[in-house]
């Protein structure tokens, strides 16, 4: 699959911008702060449905307008060989739900998720080594998402569940000594366990298949710097281990019973809900030693970019495999001959020194479409020589 075209109304700092694109390399070239960020970024959100940058929609509309305007056309090759062009609207609008359109049909953004699969790398993506769990957290569930996308309506109904019992927790704190009908309690806790089991499940599965895909792109991007690893640390267990394989969802909904049972006290004196994936983390370990405060700058740079090129591996190659309801059920990453994703490279290689740079380029080089932003032309390596636009204050000029 690849994006063949992009138009922009009112998206960040651009008031209206189309451009076409073609299969292999396009990089975008100009100072920083002109708007070079902003494309890749609307390229992630028709594919994810959220930015990169803030956690919210409201920033992603240009200042003074009502609603921003999305539009793609996505090119996905069939299984007879040929091609299917896809178009996708989003109209964002600040305090209102999404609007979208696939071929000019109204749709749920949830309908239309795994339209266009993307993988994008970004500064910020440090924080996956350095940062808080929550960072970590919603790194694999987009995955899982991107691999399965019926899992975004679960992990969204997981939210509201872990929103509404934490809300009932508090009210139950402030009664301190007085007897409380705790029955309502225990149907929330039979909701969360449900879902929280089918999440833990699915991160299970997916950190099982990306562990390997991690560990040989940091060898390749760091020279063979050291080993990197992935485990689960979950709540229902006693500490980070490795990922036991494939386990009935109805064997993970019992442990975390059973956990929510153990912590109930501690959660009523608290008001706060102890157990479930919500609090869970994605322990990343370099030469046996956790990544975050003792790998280097370079070390975590190296890690982040290993757990996006990882993921772009995971997705083109797939599949995974895990149990949903109770019932085995392979999740495919590959959905044919268009499973490969767009991968996204915004401002990397100017953290790198030469060696890393050509690396990276050589491992980035053959895939289907890459986008790659840049401050200066030579930050792009000669290896990924291709299409070129200069962008500068939010025009954007193709260099023939």
């Amino acid at each position: 699959m690849y994006v063949s075209h992009l138009s922009l109304t009112d998206f960040r700092s651009y008031h209206q911008v189309d451009l076409t694109f073609e299969p292999g390399i396009t990089a975008f070239v100009g100072p920083n702060g002109q708007g070079k960020t902003n494309l890749v970024e609307a390229i992630g959100y028709v594919s994810t449905f959220a930015s990169h940058r803030v956690p919210s929609d409201a920033p992603l509309v240009r200042a003074g307008a009502s609603a921003a305007v999305v539009r793609s056309r996505i090119v996905r090759e069939q299984p007879d060989g040929s091609q299917r062009a896809l178009v996708l609207d989003i109209q964002l609008g600040s305090g209102r739900h999404n609007r979208v359109k696939l071929n000019g049909s109204p749709s749920r953004s949830r309908e239309v998720i795994g339209a266009l699969r993307s993988v994008l790398f970004a500064p910020e993506d440090l924080s996956l080594v350095k940062g808080d769990p929550d960072g970590r957290r919603r790194f694999i569930d987009a995955l899982c998402v991107q691999i399965t996308p019926r899992l975004a309506s679960v992990f969204s109904e997981y939210d509201r569940v872990v929103k509404q019992r934490t809300a009932l927790l508090k009210s139950a704190a402030g009664f301190r000594g007085a007897k409380l009908d705790l029955g309502t309690l225990d149907v929330w806790d039979a909701k969360l366990a449900e879902l929280a089991a089918r999440v833990i499940v699915a991160r299970h599965a997916v950190v099982a298949a990306l562990t390997p895909y991690v560990a040989e792109s940091y060898r390749e991007v760091s020279d063979d710097q050291g080993a990197a690893q992935l485990t689960y640390r979950s709540t229902i267990d006693d500490e980070a281990m490795p990922d036991p394989g494939p386990r009935p969802v109805e064997a993970v909904h019992a442990d975390v019973l059973a956990a929510l049972e153990r912590v109930r006290r501690k959660e009523l004196e608290r008001g706060l809900c102890l157990v479930g994936p919500h609090r869970d983390d994605l322990v990343l370990t370099l030469g046996g030693l956790p990544a975050k405060g003792y790998a280097s700058h370079g070390e975590s740079w190296s890690f982040a970019l290993a757990l996006r090129l990882a993921s772009y591996q995971l997705l083109s190659h797939g599949p995974v495999a895990g149990t949903i309801n109770g019932e085995a059920d392979l999740w495919v990453a590959d959905s044919g001959p268009d499973g490969e994703p767009v991968l996204m490279l915004d401002d990397v290689f100017a953290e790198l020194d030469v060696k890393r740079r050509r690396r990276l380029a050589s491992m980035v080089a053959d895939a289907r479409q890459v986008f790659v932003t840049a401050a200066v032309p030579g930050d792009v390596p000669e290896q990924l020589t291709g299409t070129r636009f200069d962008v500068l204050a939010a025009e954007v000029t193709r260099v023939e």
